[in-house]
C-alpha cells in the first residue's frame, strides 16, 4: 500500500514536470495545494522527500518561458513553491542546481507593477533567500536593490505587497556578505527612517507585522561589527529606546518590544569589567616549578560543566545538544572496560594502611575504659537524639500543601524539630585552652600534635573577638542590642579590639540559641586555626551564630511577565540618559584603602573578607543600584558564580537592586524561579537565625560586559561576553546587617566543628568513630578523614570478624568549593551515621563508612568557586593527579587504590555534588551497554557483558527521598569525563556502583517538594535518606544473617507505612501542573540567533493564507476569470470538473490523484 501511494505521488510529480497540457498542470497544482493544505508540516516534507521541491522548480521554468506568462499557472505554483520551499532545508541549493535564481528575480522585477503577481514572487524570493548561499547570490544580483523600490518611501498602499518585501529582505540579511552591502549603501539609516516612519503612523498597531518585520532587517544588520558601529552612528539607540517605551503600555507589540529589547542589547558599546585584571585579587605561590597557567577564557572546549557532568553549551535546539553529547560518548569497549595501571609505585600504597586501623584494632581496650571515658560515655548517651537522626516521618517532612512543618506526633516519636537538643554551654567553654581533648584515645597523634601547634600560634583570649569584630565595627545599634547594661565593660582596647570575655558573655547569655550541632565556641576556635590566603581576621556572623531551617519552604519565584527586557531597558537607559548615573566605587578589593574608609551618606557598605566571602567590587550605579563583581578562583582569570558578602547601612522597605555583572554561565536557575539567600543579623537576635530565600525581579540575561584572553593554539583573541544576574531586595531593618549568598554557605570552620560536636556527642559504646586527617591542603589545612562504623557486640572472635569483614562504602563531597549544597547532604549524612536512630545503628552493623566531607577545604576558605589553590579543577585530575598540587586527591586515590589493593574495594562510592542548571537530586553512574546503545553502537551482549546492579540503588533513592527522581539519572561514560572520580574508581578500582550525586540549588520537579525551593532542612534530608537506601541495598545485594534481616524488615515496614501514608496524603492534593513554566519572554542569549523555526514557517503560511482569502473574496466579488486571477476555489472546481466517469479510463491521472488522498490520509507522515 505504501508502495502504491508513493509510486502515485511520483507519477503526480513527473507529469507535472514534463506535461505542456495547462488543464492537466492545473489539475496537478490544485490537488497538492488541497493535500498541503490539510494537516500539519510533517506533509510537506514527504512532498519534500519525493522530489516535490525540483518537481516544482521545473514546472517554474517551465511556465516563465511562456509568453506572455500564465499567471494562472504561475500563482498556484509560486505559493506551492514558497509552502514546500521553507521546509525544504536544502531549497536553496535545489535553486542553484535549476538555475532558478535568475528565473525568480526576473519574474520580481517583470511584475513590479502588479502587486498581487509581486507579492507571490517575493514570498519565493523570500524562501530562496533563506539558505546563505542562494541569499548571498540574490544579494549580488541587485535583490536588496530591488527590495528597497517596494518598500520605500513609505505608504500604506499596497501593505501585503510591502510586508512580502520586507519579509524577503530580512531573510537576505541573514548573509553577513548582504549585510555589509546594506551599510555600505547607506540601507541601514534608510531602515530606521522607514521604521519611525511606520511606528508614528500606525496608532492603531495594525501594521505590528511590518514594523517587526523591519526590526528583524536591523537585527540581522547588527549581527556584524559593520552594522552595529554605523546604527550606534545613526542614533539608533535612542530611536529604538524611544519607541519601546511608547509600546510598553500594550501588550499585543510584545513582539516589537522583544525584537527591539535583543537589538539594544546587542548593540550596547561593549566595555572591560571596570576591574584592573580579570585575574583573582588573590594569587598564591605554588610548590616547586609549578605555575598557574589559567586556562583560554575563550574556548568553548574548556567551558565550565555543572556539578560533575553538564558542559555548557549554546544549543539552537535539543537535537544539536543531543547529537554533541552522543559525538562525547566513549565508544571504544577496549578503553571502556581497560584497567590501567598504578599511577604509583605499589610499595606507596602501605603508607595508607595507617588510615584503616579499624582492619587491625584488638579492642582489647574495651575492658580498660577510664572512668572519665565511662562518664563521657553516660553523658552522651544520655543527650537527646538530634533533629537530623531521624529518618524524617510523613508528618515532620514540609507538606506542599500547608508549606508548613507538621507538629503532631507520629509513630517514630515526638517530632523532631520540637525536641530541645543541645550540648551543655558549659560543656562548650575551656578557658584558654583548645576546645577538643586532646587527651581523646580515638585522636590520632600526629593530629593531635598539629591541633595544639595551630591554636597556640595565636593569643588563644582574641579567638573570640577574631570572631566577631567586624560586627561590631562602625554599628552603634549592636552595643544597644548587645550591651544594653554593661555599656562601660565594651570600650575598644587600645588596640581597637573589644575584651573577648564581655563580647562572648553578652552575645551568649542574653541572646543565646540553642541551634543542634552547632556552638558558637566551637566555632571561633575552630576559625581561629584556618589559614587564608587573605589571612581573615573577621568572621562572618551567620557562621559563628549558626542557621536553624525555616519550619516553612518558599515555592518557586514566579516571574513577571517582560522582565527580561525590562532589566535590559534599564542598562540601555544608563547610556542615553547619563545624568543620574553615579559610579562611585564603595568596595574594592584590589584596592585596600577603599575597605577601611568611611561609607558615603545614603550608601551601602560592603565586605567580604571572611571565610569563603566573595565580592570584589561594588559599584554604586543610582541611589539604590548597585553593580557587584565577583571575585575569580585563585591562581585563575575566571569561574565567577559563588558570592556571599556581607551589606549594612540600609534603609528599610527600600527595593535595592543588585546586578552581579561577570557571570558566566550560559543560563541560570535563577530565571526559573531560584532564589538567593539572605541572613539577618537582627533577626537572629530576635530568634530567627536563619538563611532565608530573598530576593524579586530576579533575571539572569547576557550584558555589554567582555573579556579578553589569549585563544588556544593560537595567538588571536577570543572575546568572552559575560552574564548579569540582576535581583531587587527589600531589607527588614533600618542599619541592620544582613549577608546576601548564591546558595546556604557552608564553610571549613563550619565542618570541622561540626565534627568536633558530632564526636563529643556519640555514643562511644556503640558508634566506632574515628577522625584522621587524610593530608595537608596547599594553603596548609588539614583535610579530614572520617572512619564510622558500629563497635563489635563483644571481643569475641566471631563479633571481631565481622566488624573487619564489613564492606566499605567510601563518600566524598565539595571538591567544588561553590557547591555548598553537597555539604549540607553531608552534613545529614554524618548526623545519621552518629544517631541512635534504629535504622542507623542497623546500618552502622553493616558497613565501615570511610567519608572525606571537603576535598577542596582551601576553595571553600578562599571563596572559590570551582578550583583548588593551584587553579586546577581537582575533579578533573583523578587520572593523574599530583602530591604537590592536588594533594587530598592524590591521597584519597592512593587510599582507593590501598583498599582495593587488599580486596576491600567499597561496595559504593559516591561523591556528592551540586548542580546549578537542573533540578532534583540525582545520580550519574557508569555503564558500559548504555554508553554504547546512546552512541548507536552495536552490542555484543556475548562479548559485552555488564552487572546491572549499578541501577539498584538510584531505583531504591528514588522510592524512599522525596527529591531525588530517577528519570534524571544518567549512566553514560563521556570522553570528557575520564578524569573524573566517578569515571576513574569504576574504571581503575574496579566498584560497579561509583557515583556522582547532584543536588539541585533550586527545586524539584516531583514528588513532595515539587515546585518549591529546597532549603538545608531538605538537603541534609536527602543525605540521611541515602543512608537508608545503602541499608536496603545491602540486603538486596549481600548476605545477611536472619537475625540482621529480621530486624531490618520490621524498621522498613515501619518506615514504608509512615512513607506511603505521606504519598496518599501528597497525591490527593492540588498541585500545579508545572514544574517550571516556562519564562514569560523569550530568554535570547546568543547574539547572532534567529528567530528561524517553526514560527516563522507559520507565519509565512498564514500571510499567504491571508492574501489567498482577499483574493478568493475579490474574484467573487467582481467575477475575475481564472486566467486572470486562479484561486484555490477555481482550481478545485477545475480539478473536479475535469475528472472522469467513475467506469472511465480517460484521464489516469484522476484515479492516481484519487490514491495519493487516500494514501495521505493513512501514510504515517
Amino acid at each position: 500500500m505504501a508502495e502504491q501511494e508513493a509510486s502515485g505521488l511520483q507519477v503526480l510529480l513527473s507529469t507535472l514536470q514534463s506535461s505542456c497540457d495547462k488543464d492537466v498542470i492545473l489539475n496537478i497544482l490544485s490537488v497538492l495545494t488541497d493535500l498541503l493544505s490539510l494537516g500539519t508540516g510533517r506533509r510537506i516534507h514527504y512532498v519534500v522527500s519525493k522530489g516535490g521541491s525540483e518537481a516544482l522548480l521545473q514546472a517554474l521554468a517551465t511556465a516563465a518561458q511562456t509568453e506572455p506568462p500564465d499567471h494562472g499557472t504561475l500563482l498556484p505554483l509560486l505559493r506551492l513553491l514558497a509552502r514546500v520551499g521553507q521546509r525544504d532545508r536544502k531549497f536553496g541549493l535545489k535553486v542553484q542546481k535549476a538555475e532558478a535564481t535568475d528565473i525568480i528575480l526576473s519574474l520580481t522585477r517583470r511584475h513590479l507593477g502588479h502587486h498581487l503577481y509581486l507579492t507571490h514572487c517575493l514570498w519565493v524570493l523570500r524562501v530562496c533567500a533563506s539558505n546563505v548561499t542562494t541569499g548571498t547570490m540574490l544579494g549580488i544580483n541587485g535583490a536588496m536593490e530591488l527590495l528597497f523600490k517596494v518598500i520605500t518611501p513609505y505608504s500604506k498602499r499596497h501593505v501585503r505587497t510591502v510586508r512580502a518585501a520586507i519579509g524577503a529582505l530580512a531573510a537576505l540579511l541573514k548573509s553577513k556578505s548582504n549585510s555589509r552591502r546594506a551599510v555600505n549603501r547607506g540601507y541601514l539609516g534608510e531602515l530606521l527612517r522607514l521604521y519611525q516612519d511606520w511606528h508614528r503612523n500606525d496608532v492603531s498597531n495594525n501594521y505590528i507585522y511590518i514594523r517587526r518585520g523591519l526590526l528583524l532587517c536591523l537585527k540581522y544588520i547588527t549581527n556584524i561589527q559593520l552594522g552595529r558601529e554605523t546604527f550606534l552612528g545613526s542614533r539608533g539607540m535612542e530611536i529604538l529606546f524611544t519607541s519601546v517605551q511608547d509600546c510598553l503600555s500594550c501588550k499585543n507589540l510584545d513582539p516589537i518590544i522583544t525584537t527591539a529589547t535583543h537589538i539594544l542589547r546587542k548593540c550596547y558599546p561593549k566595555e572591560h569589567l571596570p576591574v584592573v585584571t580579570v585575574r583573582s585579587s588573590y594569587s598564591f605561590p605554588l610548590p616547586g616549578n609549578a605555575s598557574a597557567e589559567p586556562p583560554c577564557e575563550g574556548s568553548e572546549g574548556d567551558s565550565e560543566s555543572e556539578g560533575e557532568e553538564e558542559d555548557e553549551k549554546d544549543w539552537d535546539n535539543e537535537d544539536v545538544e543531543s547529537k554533541e553529547e552522543d559525538c562525547d560518548l566513549e565508544t571504544d569497549v577496549n578503553k571502556l572496560r581497560s584497567r590501567p595501571v598504578l599511577d604509583r609505585p605499589e610499595q606507596e600504597l602501605e603508607k595508607y594502611e595507617a588510615l584503616c586501623a579499624e582492619l587491625f584494632q584488638n579492642f582489647q581496650e574495651l575492658e580498660f575504659e577510664s572512668e572519665e571515658k565511662k562518664s563521657l560515655e553516660d553523658r552522651t548517651e544520655s543527650l537527646p537524639s538530634a533533629p537530623s537522626h531521624f529518618i524524617p516521618s510523613a508528618t515532620s517532612v514540609k507538606h506542599p500543601n500547608c508549606r508548613w512543618r507538621n507538629q503532631s506526633v507520629t509513630e517514630m516519636g515526638p517530632d523532631p524539630g520540637e525536641q530541645d537538643f543541645k550540648v551543655p554551654l558549659q560543656s562548650w567553654r575551656k578557658k584558654e585552652e583548645c576546645i577538643w581533648d586532646k587527651n581523646d584515645e580515638n585522636r590520632d597523634i600526629a593530629e593531635k600534635a598539629r591541633d595544639k601547634e595551630f591554636c597556640e600560634e595565636g593569643d588563644p583570649a582574641r579567638s573570640h573577638v577574631f570572631a566577631l569584630c567586624s560586627l561590631l565595627k562602625d554599628s552603634a545599634w549592636y552595643k544597644k542590642v548587645f550591651y544594653l547594661h554593661c555599656e562601660a565593660s565594651i570600650d575598644p582596647s587600645p588596640e581597637g579590639r573589644l575584651e573577648s570575655s564581655d563580647l562572648v558573655r553578652n552575645l551568649l547569655e542574653k541572646h543565646r540559641m540553642d541551634i543542634p550541632f552547632h556552638s558558637p565556641c566551637f566555632y571561633a576556635a575552630r576559625a581561629q586555626c584556618v589559614k587564608s590566603i587573605p589571612g581573615y581576621r573577621e568572621l562572618a556572623f551567620p557562621d559563628f551564630w549558626g542557621h536553624q531551617p525555616p519550619p516553612y519552604s518558599k515555592p518557586v519565584l514566579e516571574r513577571k511577565h517582560g522582565l527580561q527586557r525590562d532589566k535590559v531597558l534599564d542598562d540601555v537607559r544608563r547610556l542615553i540618559q547619563p545624568g543620574d548615573v553615579i559610579g562611585r566605587t564603595v568596595f574594592d578589593l584590589d584596592d585596600p584603602s577603599s575597605l577601611s574608609s568611611p561609607a558615603a551618606p545614603s550608601c551601602l557598605t560592603f565586605f567580604s573578607k571572611f571565610e569563603s566571602g566573595n565580592l570584589r567590587k561594588a559599584i554604586q550605579v543610582r541611589e539604590f543600584e548597585y553593580d557587584l563583581i565577583m571575585n575569580a578562583d585563585v591562581n585563575s582569570s575566571q569561574h565567577h558564580q559563588w558570592f556571599y558578602f556581607e551589606v549594612r547601612d540600609m534603609k528599610p522597605a527600600v527595593p535595592y537592586r543588585f546586578n552581579i555583572i561577570n557571570c558566566e554561565k550560559l543560563n541560570s536557575q535563577f530565571n526559573y524561579g531560584m532564589q538567593l539567600v539572605m541572613y539577618s543579623v537582627r533577626e537572629a537576635l530576635q530568634g530567627r537565625p536563619r538563611w532565608t530565600r530573598a530576593g524579586q525581579e530576579i533575571c539572569y540575561y547576557k550584558n555589554h560586559y567582555r573579556c579578553r584572553s589569549a585563544a588556544a593554539g593560537g595567538g588571536g583573541v577570543r572575546r568572552r561576553f559575560y552574564y548579569t544576574l540582576t535581583f531587587s531586595i527589600k531589607f527588614p531593618h533600618k542599619d541592620d546587617v544582613c549577608y546576601l549568598a548564591y546558595h546556604y554557605p557552608y564553610t571549613y570552620s563550619t565542618m570541622m566543628s561540626h565534627l568536633d560536636i558530632l564526636e563529643q556527642n556519640r555514643n562511644p559504646r556503640k558508634v566506632y568513630w574515628r577522625q584522621q586527617t587524610l593530608c595537608q591542603t596547599l594553603g596548609g589545612n588539614a583535610c579530614p578523614l572520617l572512619t564510622i562504623t558500629a563497635m563489635p557486640e563483644s571481643k569475641n572472635r566471631d563479633d571481631l570478624e565481622q566488624f573487619c569483614s564489613r564492606p566499605y562504602v567510601f563518600l566524598t563531597a565539595r571538591v567544588h568549593p561553590g557547591e555548598s549544597n553537597a555539604s549540607w547532604v553531608m552534613k545529614g549524612t554524618l548526623e545519621f551515621l552518629v544517631s541512635s536512630d534504629p535504622i542507623a545503628e542497623l546500618l552502622r552493623k553493616c558497613f565501615i563508612f570511610k567519608i572525606v566531607p571537603m576535598l577542596n577545604p582551601d576553595g571553600v576558605i578562599n571563596g572559590n568557586l570551582r578550583c583548588s589553590l593551584s587553579g586546577d579543577d581537582l575533579n578533573r585530575q583523578w587520572l593523574t593527579p599530583s602530591s604537590q598540587l592536588h594533594p587530598t586527591i592524590y591521597h584519597a586515590k592512593g587510599l582507593l587504590y590501598y583498599l582495593s589493593s587488599i580486596g576491600r574495594a567499597p561496595l559504593v562510592f559516591c561523591d556528592y555534588h551540586g548542580h546549578s542548571q537542573k533540578k532534583n537530586v540525582f545520580l550519574y553512574g557508569c555503564s558500559i551497554k548504555e554508553t554504547l546503545w546512546q552512541a548507536g553502537c552495536m552490542v555484543d551482549t556475548a562479548v559485552v557483558t555488564e552487572d546491572v546492579g549499578y541501577r539498584t540503588l538510584p531505583k531504591i533513592l528514588d522510592k524512599v527521598a522525596p527529591a531525588f527522581v530517577m528519570n534524571s539519572c544518567s549512566f553514560l561514560v563521556e570522553k570528557s569525563r575520564a578524569s573524573t572520580a566517578r569515571v576513574v574508581v569504576w574504571k581503575e578500582m574496579g566498584v560497579l556502583r561509583s557515583y556522582t550525586m547532584e543536588s539541585t540549588y533550586c527545586s524539584c520537579s516531583h514528588g513532595l517538594y515539587r515546585g518549591l525551593q529546597l532549603g538545608t532542612q531538605e538537603l541534609e534530608e536527602m543525605g540521611s535518606k541515602f543512608c537508608l537506601g545503602l541499608l536496603i541495598l545491602h540486603l538486596k545485594s549481600l548476605p545477611c544473617s536472619k537475625e540482621l534481616m529480621a530486624q531490618a524488615a520490621l524498621l522498613l515496614d515501619l518506615e514504608e507505612e509512615i512513607t506511603d501514608r505521606a504519598q496518599r496524603r501528597y497525591s490527593n492534593s492540588s498541585l500545579e501542573s508545572d514544574d517550571e513554566p516556562p519564562c514569560a519572554e523569550e530568554i535570547d542569549y546568543d547574539t547572532a540567533c534567529s528567530s528561524d523555526g517553526e514560527e516563522e514557517f507559520l507565519e509565512l503560511d498564514q500571510e499567504i493564507q491571508e492574501c489567498l482569502s482577499c483574493v478568493e473574496a475579490e474574484t467573487e466579488d467582481e467575477g475575475v476569470t481564472t486566467g486572470q486571477t486562479c484561486s484555490s476555489r477555481a482550481l478545485r472546481g477545475l480539478y473536479i470538473s475535469s475528472q472522469p466517469a467513475p467506469n472511465s479510463t480517460a484521464l489516469p491521472l484522476g484515479s492516481s490523484a484519487l490514491g495519493l488522498c487516500r494514501g495521505f490520509e493513512s501514510s504515517p507522515v
